[in-house]
């Protein structure tokens, strides 16, 4: 950490130029001597990168930002947010702690956290930031959280862990073994430090996987911001053998959409053809696989077994997008445009043999206007648009 970073002049110098273009400064090179021009684009593009994602770090004082890739892999307000919703007692350990934000939302929840950092400098900053913060009650530890675990006294109500990709795995991470630390092996030992564990995994594993590898989850939250899927968490509770419960949440700027199910429920979706209304689940629902269970619950009909969107005679309040149809007709390429007058549509494919991108090539249908059109698969196994409009939820009761 360089200290001087937080003297008045060199915060000024950073809130001034929040919107300049770095390449420029760093051309200019650096006003203060005792800071390199590369440590003040770092703190600006972290800076940036938290006006949004972090608006209360963004908004507080003399907060020191550390690499840019810690501000991208941390949590966002909003998640950590949620996150501190699901767990609540007297002791929470972070053993991977990184920026601190989920800490931070813990401490409202829990009266001791204790937030673990292997990285030096990382843990120096998360420290001055929580000062900055008027945090009272985190204690940060600069070590392996692991190794602060093995020799604490102490039994914590939960342990939150939030492994990283390892360092010899390259692009998406598909499984927990492409993780560190490896979590299956390691959990009855957890489970002599805590009650509950919750683990947040990558939003791309693939959940009945990782309910193998793991012992006693209780419960599994899949969080959407803006219909995209942003965090999967995983709560394990010491000798939990009930059935487990899944709770997904689109988090949108004025609603909520949640929905809750059983995992594994075995129930079945009614089918039927298009009726009034065509639904889209969002991205949280879509993850969790929770397709007949919607069905069910909303007494909503899908089209196909394999066509993820459904239909009712009366709209209703759903967890996604929400269209009025106005028309069915089986693909066909000069119908469709002559339906389109302004040659305008937004395209959606479920269970289709084609992408969007092939079949706006052969219909030269451009993106947009107020038309939806799914390319899907209907209960009798044809390839049918169903022509939509978004519905007017002032229809509902």
């Amino acid at each position: 950490m360089n200290f001087d970073i937080l003297n008045d002049d060199v915060q000024q110098f950073i809130c001034d130029n929040l919107n300049s273009e770095i390449t420029k400064l760093i051309l200019k090179g650096s006003p203060f001597g005792n800071i390199s021009i590369q440590e003040l684009a770092n703190q600006l593009v972290a800076k940036q990168k938290s006006t949004k994602k972090l608006p209360t770090w963004f908004s507080s004082d003399k907060i020191y930002y550390p690499a840019k890739i810690s501000i991208e892999q941390t949590s966002s307000e909003i998640t950590a947010n949620y996150k501190s919703t699901i767990i609540s007692g007297d002791a929470i350990i972070d053993i991977t702690g990184g920026f601190g934000v989920d800490c931070y939302y813990f401490s409202r929840q829990f009266k001791k956290v204790i937030h673990c950092e292997i990285n030096e400098e990382l843990s120096k900053i998360v420290k001055h930031n929580y000062q900055q913060l008027n945090i009272q009650n985190i204690h940060t530890f600069c070590g392996n959280g692991f190794d602060y675990l093995k020799g604490a006294d102490q039994v914590f109500d939960c342990i939150y862990i939030d492994p990283s990709r390892r360092d010899d795995v390259k692009g998406k991470v598909f499984m927990l073994k492409d993780c560190q630390p490896y979590i299956p092996p390691k959990i009855d030992f957890f489970f002599t430090k805590a009650n509950q564990i919750l683990i947040k995994v990558s939003p791309i594993l693939d959940l009945k996987n990782t309910i193998r590898e793991l012992q006693n989850v209780k419960e599994i939250h899949i969080v959407a911001l803006h219909n995209e899927v942003k965090e999967v968490l995983f709560l394990l509770e010491k000798s939990y053998t009930n059935p487990i419960q899944i709770k997904t949440i689109n988090i949108l700027k004025s609603e909520n959409q949640i929905f809750d199910f059983i995992f594994d429920e075995d129930i079945y979706s009614s089918y039927s053809e298009p009726l009034s209304y065509l639904y889209e689940p969002n991205v949280a629902i879509l993850k969790s696989g929770g397709f007949h269970q919607i069905s069910r619950k909303l007494s909503v009909y899908k089209l196909h077994q394999h066509s993820h969107v459904y239909t009712s005679k009366k709209l209703i309040n759903f967890p996604g997008r929400a269209f009025k149809i106005e028309q069915v007709i089986p693909y066909d390429k000069k119908k469709l445009k002559k339906l389109l007058p302004d040659n305008k549509a937004n395209i959606t494919t479920r269970n289709f043999p084609k992408t969007v991108a092939q079949i706006r090539k052969e219909t030269k249908i451009k993106d947009g206007g107020n038309t939806y059109i799914f390319f899907t698969t209907d209960v009798n196994n044809n390839a049918k648009l169903v022509i939509c409009k978004k519905a007017d939820k002032k229809v509902l009761n």
